[in-house]
């Protein structure tokens, strides 16, 4: 017991998160019955139930899930900076490959989700159990490339980002963790792609609370020590983090295992499928690199920002932190869009995929209203959680409050994305992340520090120019899409009928 209470302060501040989830749980379920009525798997007919009912029901429960799963990292990254401001800046600094990591579950995963949402909107089960199938070899595959590149790239890219002796050896230790436990993560996404394709938005959920509330007893118990556990450090975050999901594999795998789509007699097969395989990895590619690009963005901006010295990587680290958890009550609606959009695309509805995005759109862009005063006006506030060190406060309020006018153009971006991976349309995905994270980045932050000398307000002005020019390319050609699709239905139609 000494190991796990040995570090001044902890007991308050883990104590006190944990009886906040667990009230605003009971709060919430006590007050807001109607509220916590969507919350609850209620039976979904996704090509015929209202919309704006339909995105409720999907919606609330996947946010609600992202919230605890930003949380999640909320607790890694405060432990973290409890420890030390190195120990921060070495969560920062290993977060795009572990990034890259969730990039590549949750892109195939969501090739998964719309592949399978199709089959089952055209009425195909048995095909859908296949793609179900296949989606969970496809990860053990995928489990053995992520660990043997991860284990070899790690310490050249670390290098690459300025992290040397006790630096990069914190990196190493928590980053190697993680990559041995690859396979889990992937499985755990593969399996919420299933389950998100029937719209089961509250397995995830579930998974994700009782996940939180156990990393925060897991993180300082490993970190410190105690009850028989050697005091580990960074490292014990990263055992944390697989532990729980070990536990995620089980329950999620026994829902999945409930809809029967993983069932042989079903139309599961696992032996790898050539066809089925292409398949899953020509949808979940462009979305696997679309969410890669980011990584490497996270790269190229680190980069940028590792010459203003250690305090501003940390500070960026923690600013979008901050920015995840006040975009999470929308982001539900991605999930809510591609599972829409796959179901009633399969199904020929496009009145309804058209009624999706537009709903979809006015919800996000009403909660956001309150997301980007929160960013602006609580920006000092929000980033004392993180650390005490005043320069790094600083420097994360700068940041924050020119991204409050950012907020509402990934709405934009990420709801029409989306949309387009539903209806099986994924390359765009690839091309706007390119273009947001990949093309742009380097030339205008080169230009905006090297030959502008605007120091970091040139960088973090530059992310609202690239990410506003990539929401209104999303909104055009999506809506092009989406009237090009119908056409082509209502073509086909009437050919039949004059055939007939």
């Amino acid at each position: 017991m000494q190991g796990l209470f040995a570090e001044e302060g902890w007991f308050i501040p883990n104590v006190g998160i944990f009886f906040s989830l667990v009230f605003a749980n009971r709060f919430c379920r006590t007050f807001f019955p109607v509220w916590m009525a969507f919350l609850t798997n209620p039976g979904n007919n996704l090509t015929v139930d209202p919309i704006p009912v339909l995105i409720r029901r999907l919606a609330i429960p996947a946010s609600v899930g992202m919230f605890f799963a930003t949380m999640y990292n909320v607790v890694d990254t405060y432990y973290a900076g409890r420890m030390s401001t190195e120990a921060l800046a070495a969560l920062s600094l290993t977060f795009p490959i572990y990034f890259s990591l969730l990039a590549m579950g949750m892109g195939f995963s969501t090739g998964a989700t719309a592949l399978i949402g199709n089959a089952l909107g055209r009425g195909d089960r048995g095909e859908a159990a296949l793609i179900a199938s296949q989606g969970l070899v496809l990860s053990i595959l995928l489990a053995a490339v992520v660990t043997t590149t991860g284990f070899a790239a790690a310490p050249s890219l670390f290098r690459l980002l300025g992290a040397h002796e006790e630096y990069l050896d914190l990196c190493l230790q928590y980053i190697r963790v993680i990559l041995a436990g690859s396979g889990i993560t992937l499985f755990v996404f593969m399996f919420n792609g299933i389950l998100n394709s029937q719209g089961d938005t509250h397995s995830y959920r579930d998974y994700l609370i009782v996940a939180t509330v156990a990393n925060i007893i897991l993180d300082p118990w490993f970190m410190y020590g105690g009850l028989g556990v050697p005091a580990m450090g960074v490292r014990g975050i990263a055992a944390a983090t697989v532990l729980v999901q070990v536990g995620g594999v089980i329950f999620l795998g026994l829902r999945a295992r409930r809809t029967g789509l993983i069932f042989r007699s079903n139309g599961a097969r696992w032996r790898p499928d050539r066809r089925v395989l292409r398949a899953i990895i020509g949808q979940g590619v462009p979305a696997s690199l679309n969410m890669m690009t980011v990584a490497l963005g996270i790269f190229i901006i680190t980069y940028f920002l590792s010459g203003f010295g250690q305090k501003t990587v940390a500070a960026y680290g923690a600013a979008t932190r901050i920015e995840q958890i006040v975009l999470l009550p929308a982001m539900g609606l991605n999930v809510a869009a591609l599972t829409l959009a796959a179901q009633n695309g399969g199904a020929g509805r496009f009145d309804r995929v058209r009624s999706t995005v537009r709903y979809a759109l006015l919800y996000g862009s009403g909660v956001m209203v309150l997301g980007a005063a929160l960013v602006y006006f609580g920006a000092g506030p929000l980033m004392r959680l993180f650390t005490k060190d005043q320069e790094v406060v600083a420097i994360g309020v700068r940041y924050l409050r020119i991204a409050a006018f950012i907020e509402h153009a990934y709405i934009f971006l990420f709801i029409n994305t989306s949309l387009l991976q539903g209806l099986k349309k994924p390359a765009f995905a690839l091309w706007v992340g390119l273009y947001r994270q990949l093309v742009m980045p380097p030339i205008l932050f080169y230009v905006v520090t090297r030959v502008l000398d605007l120091g970091l307000t040139g960088i973090w002005w530059g992310i609202f120019g690239i990410a506003w020019s990539a929401a209104i390319v999303s909104i055009i050609y999506a809506r092009s899409q989406v009237d090009r699709m119908a056409r082509s239905a209502d073509d086909a139609d009437q050919q039949e009928t004059s055939v007939a």
